[in-house]
């Protein structure tokens, strides 16, 4: 017992020496994750008595891989706390700080070999707290409902987990709720089960995202199906989740998501899940692109955001960041994205790009990787990002730019992607010229001039 707490206290001491040699690395957020570790899928079943209160309990079951030899597994968890622990349906020695816990395994993982870890956890997630973010990511609770709300590191709060984008993984999610309440989640809605006064469901994502794109909400909600969208031989399921006590009117507009997968997937290739929708909530809070499930507050419920958020459902859940450094790669291709949306319905884009323009002329200039947690999703993230990439667009012509995005899309399906890594695949494909127009507006201090095409 005393060796327990000892390793305990010494954990929660040293996120900031030796735990922290051991994690992913971010230049942002250096204590999250774990190096080496590949965590490929969460079997998770989480019980939630009360939507709207913040207690919960969870057993997961993670399958994991290495990248090299962990002789013990450490992952982050912000609140609730470890009952028990088993790898491969053994106990195994556990200890958790103040946001990890570890788990020490019988023998070292090896590349190549996999496993499975198991953990049961109860209590009150925590939502992190971090000054430079426009909310406190994590697990939500407000007008009757409980939420994921996790961007960039707030799945910790309620999911022991790898919590860093350049590990995606698979997820299986089991809700226990009221028998009176409903719940939905990322993934292909499965099974539906009730006893004791008690309602399960299951939901399947069958597509690798990142653990703060898990989508998951509980309370009084009505799920409402639309038809299928066929793209070429692709078939996207399609549902919207509506919760209760909505303003009056508040919806999302009859085909306009059809529309919106049919002008993206043109321009970034095919789209990356099997399902898609928007869960529309009575709440004042940031939108976010849960995967295959948009998170819209109503306050949120507009037609770029709406577009915005669908966009990152390539670039952010698909296309993972190696480092929360490059949320540009995320945020300035969704915004870019607007403006593809836009002209396809007769808007002018150059008109748009000049909106940008004007906005960030206003404000202090940056290059475009951040350097510290104010600016992972400040103006230059998304309208910088954004006219960098018109610029490139503008050098290269519209096939080009086109076909760029499909190369993009399909290089980085599967392996996280850094700044450095875009900027070599664009001279590969594109050319020196190209990659230095992108160079400028990636790492000059000063706001180059407007791209424009006369």
């Amino acid at each position: 017992m005393i060796s327990n707490l000892l390793r305990g206290l010494a954990l929660t001491l040293t996120l900031g020496g030796a735990a922290l040699g051991q994690s992913v690395g971010d230049s942002i957020f250096p204590s999250l994750g774990q190096r080496g570790l590949d965590v490929q899928h969460y079997d998770l079943h989480l019980t939630v008595p009360r939507p709207g209160e913040p207690h919960l309990s969870g057993d997961v079951t993670l399958t994991v891989g290495a990248r090299e030899p962990l002789s013990r597994i450490v992952l982050d968890l912000l609140g609730p706390r470890v009952s028990a622990a088993q790898w491969n349906g053994q106990r195994v020695r556990w200890v958790q700080g103040a946001q990890k816990v570890e788990v020490t395994l019988p023998r070292p993982l090896r590349p190549g070999e996999t496993g499975r870890l198991r953990l049961i956890y109860a209590g009150t997630p925590e939502l992190s707290g971090d000054p430079g973010l426009p909310i406190r990511p994590g697990w939500q609770n407000e007008a009757g409902l409980s939420y994921s709300l996790s961007e960039p590191h707030g799945t910790r709060g309620f999911l022991p987990c790898n919590d860093h984008p350049s590990d995606p993984a698979t997820f299986t999610v089991r809700v226990t709720v009221p028998a009176s309440a409903s719940a939905a989640a990322s993934g292909l809605f499965t099974t539906q089960t009730e006893r004791n006064g008690l309602k399960t469901l299951t939901f399947t994502q069958r597509v690798p995202v990142p653990t703060y794109a898990l989508g998951l909400i509980v309370g009084p909600l009505e799920r409402r199906t639309a038809p299928d969208v066929q793209l070429g031989p692709q078939t996207v399921h399609r549902r919207d989740i509506y919760a209760a006590g909505l303003p009056a009117g508040t919806t999302v507009p009859e085909g306009e998501t059809a529309r919106m997968l049919r002008v993206l997937s043109d321009w970034f290739g095919p789209y990356p899940d099997e399902v898609y929708g928007v869960a529309l909530l009575p709440v004042r809070q940031l939108a976010l692109e849960t995967a295959g499930l948009t998170t819209m507050p109503a306050t949120s419920n507009r037609e770029r955001v709406r577009l915005h958020e669908l966009a990152h459902q390539w670039f952010g859940d698909q296309v993972t960041l190696a480092d929360w450094a490059d949320t540009w790669l995320s945020e300035g291709f969704a915004t870019y994205a607007e403006l593809l949306w836009a002209e396809s319905q007769g808007e002018d884009g150059q008109a748009m790009a000049a909106d940008w323009y004007a906005r960030l002329s206003v404000l202090p200039s940056r290059p475009l990787r951040a350097t510290r947690e104010e600016e992972i999703f400040d103006a230059s993230a998304y309208f910088r990002g954004a006219l960098a990439l018109h610029a490139l667009r503008l050098k290269v012509g519209d096939a080009a730019f086109g076909q760029f995005l499909h190369s993009y899309v399909k290089a980085f399906t599967g392996r996280p992607v850094s700044t450095a890594a875009l900027l070599t695949l664009v001279k590969t494909q594109l050319g020196a010229e190209a990659e230095q127009t992108l160079r400028v507006w990636v790492e000059g201090r000063a706001l180059p001039p407007l791209p424009n095409d006369k």
